[in-house]
């Protein structure tokens, strides 16, 4: 090769190189080239779930709708949500945390990030004796009162104090994208994640939530195997610029802005094999749950 291709094909690499997900820190886990396409399971939020009835007669509905999981709440009864998956049949892939909202580790009070971090604490605990593999959390909540950079540094010290206990209980602490005025680009979503260089950290990616700001599928790609689980969500931007911001989540699975096929070809991109949690209303009664499981299998057979 003369000197003159030479250069210009070694700066086209570097170029290239400059720009795609790769040239930020690489996570630990890399993605199962050989797993099967689009394995996912589908799961369910425990907080949407409106049918009436115990733990495990909601578990039981959960089931019969065609779920393979639940998402849980962290500070239930642990040995009642143990009975109710064992006779359900469910399994228990994640658990949200409760206090991440009321209790963020960015609060400007030391004594509230402290119970904040004492709640994480306990949703991984609780996440152990389920057999979850990871636990979703608000990372930080920018406000008014709590700039930019300091959420940025007092979050990421008070989950440095909960990654010992995550490592030890095999637990990941999963960061969800999130309407907080936090980490609003994926380049610095990912760069938080590595920044704390441990794999018991990752991402819990909403593919609902960025629609507001950004395109689900570059998320997925550019996060790549940071992302432990997926919370399946619709957002319609019609209905927030014509009746308001959140009622662009008021619209069914499949009738909103995102474009699944897209999406689901950025999760075979990243050899994504995990679980599909829907976080979407209508889960009120039996029918709804059934309608919520249909349309989840539809779009991950997109």
């Amino acid at each position: 090769m003369r000197r003159r291709e030479f250069l210009k094909t070694s700066a086209g690499v570097l170029a290239l190189a400059a720009l795609t997900p790769g040239a930020l820190p690489a996570q630990n886990t890399k993605p199962e080239a050989a797993a099967p396409k689009r394995a996912l399971k589908k799961g369910i939020m425990w907080g949407t779930v409106g049918v009436k009835g115990s733990i495990f007669e909601k578990m039981k509905a959960i089931k019969e709708a065609g779920f393979d999981g639940t998402e849980m709440m962290s500070h239930m009864d642990q040995d009642e949500v143990l009975r109710a998956r064992d006779e359900s049949g469910l399994a228990i892939p994640s658990v949200c945390g409760r206090d991440h909202w009321a209790k963020p580790l960015s609060h400007p009070d030391p004594k509230v990030r402290e119970e904040g971090l004492e709640a994480l604490k306990q949703t991984l605990r609780d996440a152990k004796r389920y057999g979850a593999s990871s636990v979703l959390l608000v990372p930080a909540v920018v406000s008014k009162e709590v700039s930019y950079d300091e959420a940025y540094r007092r979050s990421q010290a008070e989950i440095r104090k909960a990654i010992p206990l995550a490592e030890e209980l095999g637990v990941k602490i999963a960061c969800e994208n999130v309407w907080n005025q936090f980490l609003l680009s994926p380049l610095e979503a990912a760069r938080y994640v590595d920044e704390f260089k441990s794999p018991g950290v990752g991402w819990h990616f909403d593919v609902g939530n960025i629609l507001n700001y950004g395109w689900p599928e570059q998320w997925i790609r550019i996060l790549g195997p940071r992302i432990q689980k997926l919370h399946i969500k619709e957002f319609s931007r019609k209905k927030r610029d014509s009746e308001g911001l959140w009622k662009g989540f008021d619209v069914k699975l499949l009738e909103g802005d995102n474009n699944w096929p897209a999406v689901m070809q950025a999760v075979d991109d990243i050899g994504y094999h995990n679980w599909a949690i829907t976080e979407q209303g209508g889960g009120d009664s039996p029918e709804g749950l059934k309608d919520l499981a249909d349309r989840l299998t539809k779009i991950i057979s997109s």
